[in-house]
């Protein structure tokens, strides 16, 4: 197939470093800070829809602020996107693989024009940094253009032997009406993502975005109706998971789940998907990202500095709210105290403070993951040595300060569980073949990274480091779409890929068809 989109490149960054890049992205912040409190209604078949309920989102970094107020959906609402969804499967299946390519490279340039406003918009929604709210979409913008492009090498029948008198061609379609439910900490970028993959391929969906950050979801679907895509393609849930959740993934017209957030939540989804419900004439699929336990490995043969860099950047960056964070350093014995002494002096220059001031450290998402993030340092502090950090503060904002904590036991809880915070466990390795035993001894396989000059241990580590993203000798977030796919194994989901060049086959079924003449 003739390519007619001109090469993928991911989406440059900014350099907010440039006192001009700066200001100008200050000038967007005030003005978006102008629009903040306003109601954001459902979408459900090209129709906006206020419920007379609302959610509320607020800003972590000042939690007096209202973000804005989304509708609040209940189960009238599930069925009245079904049959939205339903009804305009059929012209978006039969639309072409070509012209939904084209919509996706529209929608990329609409969030192109709009990219500052966005990520202004998530500095306010999620404490995003200045850099990382830009990141995130600049994600969502290669998620598109690099999607478009792999939906048109899956529009031609695929390669099959030929057999004598007969003709035989193997296609791909699409599954039909499913569900996307993002996560709140990649709020623009995963939501994009999951919800374009599956609709580029001729699906339709109902979007369901986590209820702690609805605002930018509500924004996004109106880029959508400037894209051109048509009612009842993508049809927006907002509300309470308690209310939707289980609705959502047991009904029988749902026939795939997008998911990413966390452990608990996937496993649910995962048992409660595989049961067939009366009028379910089919198997639903589920791609599950839910998390992980990040490890970064430094032996002796290390670039300590560099080393010290990646970790404390892995660890803190957005406040460590990613499932890609490093929350475990492992390190070997040998140059243990020295990496951790740079370590530490570059956590104490970090600068804690409200994120439209652009700090290097801002609030976590909100109360509920305050106090989860509290409580792990509070029990951490009863068994080990708290050597930075280890203070929160609920005045104004949901802050929790850089904290390292060392000489972590690797079964103690905070070894292996998911804290989604500014929270580094520091072990102590007795060599390479301990660090990497260290590294494996989690139920999780989704990030983790390598820092030696050994080739020997790279290598190793490459053949042996159960992870579905492994990083040698840099830090471990910051997957580009379509440069590293994104996904892990074990616990940490069903190894989707997104970003990858096999995940929009996640969402078609293949059909042979076999005609002798």
């Amino acid at each position: 197939m003739i390519d007619p989109f001109e090469p993928y490149a991911n989406e440059p960054y900014a350099d907010f470093s440039d006192p001009r890049v700066r200001d100008g992205f200050q000038a967007e912040l005030a003005d978006v800070r102008q629009r903040l409190g306003g109601d954001r209604p459902l979408v459900i078949g090209g129709e906006r829809i206020t419920t007379g309920t609302w959610i509320e989102s607020w800003d972590p970094s000042r939690k007096d602020r209202l973000v804005g107020r989304a509708a609040a959906a209940g189960p009238e609402h599930v069925e009245a996107a079904f049959a939205a969804a339903q009804a305009a499967y059929p012209a978006w299946r039969d639309a072409g693989m070509a012209h939904r390519a084209r919509a996706l490279v529209k929608l990329a340039a609409v969030l192109r024009r709009r990219k500052w406003e966005l990520a202004a918009w998530e500095v306010f929604e999620a404490g995003k940094s200045y850099a990382e709210a830009e990141g995130d979409v600049a994600e969502a913008i290669d998620f598109c253009e690099y999607y478009a492009r792999q939906a048109m090498d899956l529009d031609e029948r695929l390669e099959t032997y030929p057999w004598p008198g007969e003709e035989n061609t193997l296609t791909l379609q699409p599954l039909g009406v499913g569900l996307v439910i993002p996560p709140w900490n990649f709020l623009l970028a995963i939501l994009v993502g999951t919800t374009v993959g599956p609709v580029v391929v001729g699906n339709t969906v109902l979007l369901k975005p986590s209820p702690k950050t609805p605002i930018i979801a509500g924004i996004f679907v109106d880029l959508l109706d400037e894209a051109g895509f048509p009612p009842g393609v993508v049809n927006l849930l907002t509300g309470e998971d308690a209310v939707l959740g289980d609705a959502l993934v047991d009904d029988p017209r749902t026939r795939f789940i997008n998911f990413t957030g966390s452990l608990a939540t996937g496993l649910r989804i995962h048992e409660r998907a595989a049961k067939v419900h009366p009028g379910q004439g089919f198997l639903k699929r589920t791609m599950l990202e839910m998390g992980g336990k990040d490890a970064l490995v430094v032996d002796e043969t290390a670039d300590l500095d560099a080393a010290a860099d990646a970790a404390v950047a892995s660890a803190f960056g957005f406040q460590g709210q990613k499932c890609s964070a490093m929350s475990r350093l492992i390190v070997v014995d040998d140059v243990h105290d020295d990496l951790l002494d740079r370590v530490v002096r570059r956590t104490e220059a970090l600068r804690v403070g409200p994120a439209e001031e652009n700090p290097d450290v801002a609030a976590v998402i909100d109360g509920v993951q305050f106090e989860k993030i509290r409580g792990f340092v509070e029990r951490a502090a009863a068994d080990f040595e708290v050597r930075v950090g280890g203070g929160a503060d609920d005045t104004e904002g949901w802050y929790v300060d850089p904290t390292i904590v060392v000489d972590v036991d690797p079964t103690s809880e905070l070894a292996q569980e998911e804290v989604f915070g500014p929270v580094m466990a520091v072990l102590r390795a007795r060599d390479f073949d301990h660090a990497l035993e260290l590294a494996n001894g989690t139920d999780y396989a989704l990030t983790g990274g390598v820092f030696s000059r050994s080739r020997a241990r790279i290598e190793r580590a490459r053949r042996e480091f159960r992870v579905g993203n492994l990083y040698v000798n840099r830090k471990i977030t910051g997957s580009l779409v379509g440069v590293q796919p994104f996904g892990g194994f074990d616990l940490s989901g069903t190894n989707a890929k997104a970003g990858g060049p096999d995940y929009l086959r996640l969402f078609l079924e293949a059909k042979t068809v076999t005609e002798r003449f």
